[in-house]
């Protein structure tokens, strides 16, 4: 698959029409792997959020991830593969900004705008110790946050400390 076909992740799909593609190539796992950037995480769980109700996307999410995982080898352990509690937490984080969102934008700018606010991928690790976070039970099954509840997920939280530091 030759990366004009498919959007460059890193830089974020610019049209709807990479965005499809994106959605596309993910499904018949022919997505490379390199390709396959929290960026692209984030934006497949937008497509799925807008166009499902949010336990119908969410188990798209979770599905999709795991048979793209098995056809590429990926096998979950106690340090990598899938993760339920990051992939639900992600799923919350996009659904919260998309009730938050104005209506009537395209598709690439509320992904533009969720990068932007919500792109972190240490975003977790804010809600959850990297103990419990990065433990079996929080890889297999969902677990609550242990240093503050989701209720104070701010966007501009994620741009103030990175710009701070």
């Amino acid at each position: 698959m030759s990366s004009e076909i498919i959007c460059k992740i890193e830089v974020l799909c610019r049209t709807r029409a990479e965005i499809e593609r994106l959605i596309s190539v993910f499904e018949s796992c022919t997505l490379p792997r390199e390709s396959w950037t929290h960026q692209a995480h984030l934006t497949v769980g937008l497509w799925y959020l807008i166009h499902h109700e949010k336990a119908e996307a969410a188990n798209l999410v979770r599905r999709n991830i795991q048979k793209y995982n098995l056809a590429h080898g990926i096998v979950t352990t106690k340090t990598s593969g899938y993760h339920e509690t990051i992939t639900l937490f992600f799923v919350d984080v996009v659904s919260r900004y998309l009730s938050e969102t104005r209506a009537g934008s395209s598709i690439v700018e509320l992904l533009r705008g969720l990068i932007d606010s919500y792109g972190d991928r240490n975003l977790p690790l804010r809600y959850y110790s990297k103990e419990r976070l990065m433990s079996w039970e929080a890889r297999t099954r969902w677990v609550e946050p242990d240093l503050k509840p989701l209720d104070e997920l701010s966007p501009s939280l994620s741009l103030v400390e990175h710009t701070a530091s």
